[in-house]
Formats: C-alpha cells, structure tokens, sequence
C-alpha cells in the first residue's frame, strides 16, 4: 500500500503534486482542499465564480495557501484534478473543460443520487456511472473514481486530526490509480485501496445512499473500512 510520504509505488512523487478541486467550493470540496493543504499539497479550489473560490479558500485560512480560481484556470494549473460538482453540474462542466483537461489525472468522486420522502436512493447513469460519464466526456484525461464515500462533515471538523475511512479507488490506468492511492494516503487515517476497473465505478457510487441513510439512523458520519487488506 502507498505510503503517507507520497510514494505511489510507481516512483511517483505525489507530496508536490498541485491538486485542483472543480467545484470546490462546496463542502465536499472544501473539506478535500483543507485536508490536502493541511498535507502539504499546493491546492487550487475551483469555481464557476472566480470570487467564490477566492472566498472559500480564504474561508479555510489563509496560512494554508490554498488557491481560488475559475474552473476552467483551475483545471488547466492543476496537476491532478478532483471533479466534487453536483451531478446535475457534471455533464456541462465536463464537456467545457476536455481541452484543460487532456493528459490529467481527473479523480471523479460524484454520487448520482436523489432524494424523497423515503431518503437518499441512487440515480441510473447510462453508461453506468458517474466516472464512466466523465471517462466519455474527456476521452483524452485518466479518469479514477475515489473519495466517494469520505465524509465532508470529518473533513471539514479541525478537531478530527485522523480520518479513519478507507477510499476505494477505481480505474483502468494502474499508474493512475497508484497516485490516486497514495493521493488518498496524505490525509492521516485515510487509505486508499484498489477496487476494480471503472465499470465497477457504479455500485461504489450507489452505495452512497446506504451511507446517508445510516448516517440518518444513527446520527453518524459513516466511512468504510476494508478488512484483510
């Protein structure tokens, strides 16, 4: 398994790779840049507001470092580009940004899911997943599914110093999804582990509703762990 000090086992070096964060303004978002920054990595939060994004990294503090900018200039400074939209944003965003995108790593962690009376429940994607949408839209990018299932709420809390979730990691880039691993291995507590080829991307992403409604039962903020691993 990568370790914490940014070797991916591909001789990767992961500690100084800038990662950008597409609608990064949101909690999901926010909650990656912070503990991203907090590891050392140079982080750009990414917005459709330019403003926006330069308010929510100051929002985060300023002593971090941490970056604001448009989407489209995130997306092309970045070194490694994590997709944290919501689902009804993806598709548009995705399509406008395949030219910064091409030859990057773009880590899609996006839960197509809706919500009734009766809770949280998975969304059909036709080609059958959020990441094999996006793989789609940036024919000339890597895409990884991860972070699909890491709470914003732990994230984002400075009392939590350890994250303690594992991160299920997709792809068909093995190099690709070692960083994505070691990436996931920078936030103390956190691991990332290989889960399959993309097209296994869906039930990964499904399972999010599962988690919200024990996160509602419970009053929890419920990660996985992967065991004999």
């Amino acid at each position: 398994m990568p370790d914490q000090q940014g070797s991916s086992g591909t001789g990767l070096d992961v500690a100084s790779m800038s990662i950008g964060i597409l609608g990064g303004t949101g909690d999901e978002g926010r909650g990656l840049a912070h503990r991203f920054a907090l590891a050392g990595n140079p982080v750009i939060i990414g917005s459709r507001s330019a403003e926006r994004a330069v308010a929510a990294a100051r929002g985060l503090g300023g002593e971090l470092g941490i970056r604001g900018m448009a989407n489209a200039d995130a997306a092309e400074s970045a070194d490694v580009v994590i997709v944290a939209v919501p689902w009804d944003g993806h598709d548009a965003l995705l399509a406008s940004l395949a030219a910064p995108l091409a030859g990057k790593i773009v880590i899609d962690c996006v839960n197509p899911m809706g919500f009734d009376e009766r809770g949280a429940y998975p969304l059909p994607v036709a080609e059958g997943s959020a990441a094999q949408r996006a793989a789609a839209l940036l024919p000339d990018s890597v895409v990884v599914g991860a972070f699909h299932h890491v709470s914003a709420v732990l994230l984002l809390d400075p009392a939590v110093g350890t994250v303690d979730q594992d991160v299920l990691v997709l792809g068909d880039d093995r190099q690709a999804t070692d960083l994505v691993q070691a990436l996931a291995a920078r936030i103390p507590g956190a691991r990332g582990v290989y889960a399959g080829r993309l097209r296994n991307c869906g039930q990964v992403e499904a399972f999010t509703a599962n988690l919200v409604s024990i996160n509602r039962r419970y009053k929890a903020h419920a990660g996985l762990r992967v065991t004999d691993v």
